[in-house]
């Protein structure tokens, strides 16, 4: 797995939160495996009751980095994230499982190891470090919060010219369609005002 793949762990986990709507899939320990990639992992096997609550705040903290990079604060969320990997450090180790080459070797690779000791810290360093991968080949400009009211999810832009701005195409159709609305209602606005003022006069 590339390292920066890990990024998507702190997207999931932050997005399992809707907070404008009230919502939050985070309710037991299923919940908190379903986030990992593997469910059936050693590391996501010991998520528990006494998860949810450290998760719940480290979504919160991972939402602050979106947020703050979203809001053109790089220095902030640079300083949250690096808070996070000093909590949570990482134990890379060299790895060849699942990816052979056509002679049938080991395709060696970095993979990070998920020795903590509980869900929360395995979920949290692949979290941070993918996140700071990200971050570091990418830039901070590329972590966003969907601008599509009420959604504030968080998303990761791949893009070519650094142009998404929406979670997904459901939320960009929305956005699309709400400003297109929107821009009808002025023109009639606009049109009438002319017609008010002549039946005035």
């Amino acid at each position: 797995m590339e390292l920066a793949l890990y990024a998507d762990y702190a997207v999931r986990l932050v997005n399992s939160e809707e907070p404008d709507r009230g919502t939050d899939a985070l309710t037991g320990p299923e919940a908190v495996r379903a986030l990992f990639a593997n469910p059936l992992s050693v590391a996501a096997q010991l998520a528990g009751p006494d998860d949810l609550a450290p998760m719940r705040e480290l979504r919160s903290r991972l939402r602050a980095v979106f947020e703050a990079a979203a809001d053109g604060r790089e220095t902030t969320g640079v300083d949250l994230l690096n808070g996070l990997l000093a909590e949570y450090p990482v134990s890379p180790q060299v790895s060849g499982h699942d990816y052979l080459d056509e002679s049938g070797r080991p395709r060696w690779h970095l993979h990070l190891a998920d020795h903590a000791a509980t869900a929360t810290a395995n979920f949290a360093a692949l979290a941070c470090m993918g996140l700071a991968i990200q971050l570091t080949e990418l830039g901070a400009d590329r972590l966003g919060i969907c601008q599509a009211a009420p959604c504030r999810n968080a998303y990761l832009d791949t893009s070519t010219n650094r142009s998404r701005r929406y979670c997904s195409d459901r939320c960009a159709t929305r956005a699309n369609v709400a400003a297109y609305r929107a821009r009808k209602r002025a023109e009639a606005a606009q049109q009438a005002a002319p017609d008010a003022a002549t039946a005035r006069g």
